[in-house]
């Protein structure tokens, strides 16, 4: 599996792509920010001015049931918020 999982596409993300050229993608949790800088820029052709990367924990929840306490809980991810350089665009509609 490589460092790309998927791009986050949410109406925060197309509008911050919009106005800032900032986009975001899940990525793997091992994955640094230069691992993260060269797959996007192979995959998409632009050129990366910066990398923010943010980890999430797993969200712990508890039920009470019949058979007593059960426990469980999301899975963790990491996502990275990538700024690509004025007059380049990643358009992610266009291999529909």
């Amino acid at each position: 599996m490589g460092v790309l999982i998927k791009p986050i596409i949410t109406e925060k993300m197309t509008s911050d792509s919009e106005l800032f050229n900032r986009y975001g993608f899940l990525v793997d949790p091992a994955a640094n920010k230069l691992q993260i800088k060269e797959a996007v820029e192979a995959t998409y052709g632009v050129s990366v001015t910066g990398v923010r990367t943010i980890n999430y924990g797993p969200s712990r929840k508890t039920r009470f049931t019949k058979t007593g306490v059960q426990h469980g809980k999301s899975g963790a991810f990491k996502k990275a918020i990538v700024d690509v350089q004025e007059g380049d665009v990643i358009d992610f509609y266009s291999n529909l």
